[in-house]
């Protein structure tokens, strides 16, 4: 069974395509006109083995606040329609990634419950390129409103800001990716005694 999720979200701000395969095998087309953003979602879709689109027009004559946003908001609900009933998913999953001087460590719960916790060093650079660093937060919490998941992201140590946010999206690329996998034990199962996620 296919596990795809495809949402187009258009506003007076932007216009967002996100298209997600979480059974692929890592390929990746994105473009929302903010480098580092860019970059950011590759790493998500290279380590995470998802094949991903990202098509997103928007307002950067204001600024990149809303086509970030709106980018994170269509991802995490392409992600929770491509994640479908859940059946035999390992649903936990966790992963510490180091990138040179800096660490982050996420763990992740499909739980469909939306949680964040975030941590990361503080007087970091105020800007890669034409990203606003602080939007990192801000990203994490538009996907987890989405996806409806609960996501808790540490990073206990970094001095270059850009390596402290590339570790934070290789490591929920790998936890992602580990949570939705489905698990040959638990075939036919949905891993709640809720019955329900």
């Amino acid at each position: 069974m296919s596990r795809v999720g495809r949402i187009e979200r258009t506003t007076k701000e932007t216009s967002v395509l996100v298209e997600i395969d979480l059974d692929g095998t890592g390929k990746v087309d994105v473009s929302t006109g903010v480098g580092f953003y860019d970059h950011m979602l590759d790493q998500l879709g290279r380590h995470g083995l998802f094949d991903l689109t990202v098509k997103t027009d928007g307002d950067l004559h204001i600024d990149s606040h809303h086509t970030i946003e709106d980018t994170a908001l269509a991802l995490g609900a392409a992600f929770k329609q491509a994640l479908g009933d859940k059946v035999g998913i390992y649903r936990f999953g966790n992963c510490t990634v180091p990138l040179d001087e800096s660490l982050a460590q996420v763990t992740v719960d499909l739980s469909g419950r939306p949680y964040l916790v975030h941590t990361e060093p503080e007087k970091m650079a105020p800007m890669i390129g034409e990203y606003d660093t602080t939007m990192t937060r801000h990203i994490l919490e538009s996907f987890v409103a989405q996806a409806q998941i609960a996501l808790h992201v540490h990073v206990p140590y970094g001095r270059n800001a850009h390596h402290i946010v590339e570790c934070q999206f290789k490591a929920l690329a790998r936890a992602l990716r580990y949570a939705s996998e489905h698990d040959p034990r638990a075939a036919g199962i949905l891993p709640s005694t809720k019955g329900a996620l």
